[in-house]
């Protein structure tokens, strides 16, 4: 039920916006279900693919055939399956490159979809950006503890995660975003959810700062400890 209505939510915003659109995709096993609706039938009828572009917040430096890529992930639930034009899928490069020659080629590629090298709060570069919630409070490859939250130049970053190199789009360009969104499940992200609401500094999710609408979607689970109401922050649990 959650993953449908991220998907139907989403739809609602790209219908009657002007091309192009930029759709930052998450990876983990919570979105599964909502790229899947994607590639429903009745869905995919109505969702306007030629003028939709595909970015990624984040992704694990392995081949994008590996199972643990956040673009096979993509690839496999509906982007393979739909009239999708290869030049609107905007992979983060991971193979016959380095770590740091790939995020600076990603950032090279947002700034040419963006078309200026300097964001700006009034123009966004992302429509949607949809985002997961770790259970140590990370988001995209943003973890506790890492240089990359401080880094308010560069759009792309290479961080760790139990010794497997990441490349991850950095505050300046997560917060670049007209509706961003985290899309929350499971009774073990119960106990974090509560401090994103409340806006714990201490945790990167509760640093992050968009420049349009903030909006949680939530099940049951991972909401368990939380009033369905609006946030402190100026999101909202969905």
């Amino acid at each position: 039920m959650l993953g449908r209505h991220v998907a139907d939510w989403v739809l609602q915003q790209v219908l009657g916006t002007p091309a192009p659109v930029a759709i930052a995709l998450s990876g983990g096993s919570t979105p599964t279900v909502t790229y899947r609706r994607f590639a429903e039938t009745d869905f995919a009828s109505r969702f306007p693919w030629p003028r939709v572009h595909w970015f990624w917040g984040d992704e694990r430096f392995v081949p994008h055939d590996h199972p643990r890529s956040n673009f096979r992930l993509a690839w496999d639930s509906f982007l393979s399956r739909l009239p999708v034009a290869r030049e609107n899928i905007h992979a983060v490069p991971t193979e016959r490159t380095t770590p740091e020659a790939g995020a600076a080629a990603y950032e090279d590629e947002l700034r040419r979809f963006y078309g200026a090298n300097a964001l700006s709060p009034d123009r966004p570069l992302l429509h949607i950006n949809l985002l997961g919630l770790g259970p140590d409070g990370h988001f995209a490859s943003l973890f506790p503890g890492s240089p990359a939250l401080e880094e308010r130049t560069r759009w792309t970053a290479v961080t760790m995660d139990q010794s497997e190199p990441r490349i991850t789009l950095t505050y300046p360009a997560l917060e670049s975003a007209r509706h961003a969104v985290f899309i929350v499940s499971g009774s073990e992200k119960a106990a974090i959810l509560p401090k994103l609401l409340a806006r714990d500094s201490a945790l990167p999710a509760g640093r992050f700062r968009p420049h349009g609408d903030y909006c949680i979607f939530a099940d049951g689970a991972a909401a368990a400890n939380v009033a369905k109401t609006s946030a402190r922050s100026g999101g909202t649990i969905a």
